[in-house]
C-alpha cells in the first residue's frame, strides 16, 4: 500500500509538472518541433530540467544496493542497440511528431478533459497490445 501511495504521488507530481511546463498542449511539442517556422524553445527546457533531476537520481540510486520501496531494481541490463530498438524509436517519434503526444503528457491531458488525448491513448495500448503478435511472426520466419 506505501508503494503504491507513493507511485501515485511520483506520477500525480509528474503531471502537475507537464501541465505547469504547457507539455500537456500538443501544439506546444509541434511547435518545437516546427524548426522551420516559429520554433518554441519550451520542449528543450522542460527536457533540461528533467535532466538536471534525472542524471544525479541515477547516480545515487546505483550506488544503493537495493531501493527504498521494493526488493530490486527494475533498471535495463540490455545495452545494445538493435533493430527492434531503432523501429520502437521511430514509431514512437511518429507518432509523437504526428499527434504532439507522448504516453505521459496524453495520460495528464485527460486530467484536463482533453478527448483527443483518449485516441491517443487508446492509439498507445493498441501498438502495446499488437506488439508481441508483431514480433512472434518475424522472430518465426527466421
Amino acid at each position: 500500500m506505501k508503494q503504491s501511495f507513493i507511485a501515485l504521488l511520483c506520477g500525480t507530481l509528474f503531471g502537475f509538472g507537464l501541465a505547469f511546463s504547457g507539455m500537456i498542449h500538443p501544439e506546444n511539442v509541434i511547435a518545437f518541433l516546427d524548426i522551420t517556422g516559429q520554433w518554441d524553445p519550451g520542449l528543450a527546457l522542460v527536457m533540461a530540467g528533467a535532466l538536471v533531476v534525472a542524471i544525479p537520481g541515477f547516480y545515487f540510486i546505483r550506488q544503493r544496493h537495493q531501493p527504498l520501496m521494493a526488493s530490486d531494481f527494475c533498471l535495463s541490463a540490455k545495452t545494445n542497440i538493435d533493430a527492434p530498438l531503432v523501429a520502437g524509436a521511430a514509431l514512437f517519434g511518429i507518432g509523437w511528431g504526428m499527434s504532439g503526444y507522448c504516453p505521459g503528457p496524453a495520460i495528464a491531458g485527460l486530467g484536463t478533459g482533453n478527448l483527443d488525448a483518449i485516441f491517443v491513448i487508446l492509439s498507445i495500448y493498441t501498438g502495446f497490445m499488437s506488439q508481441p503478435l508483431f514480433f512472434k511472426k518475424i522472430n518465426s520466419g527466421r
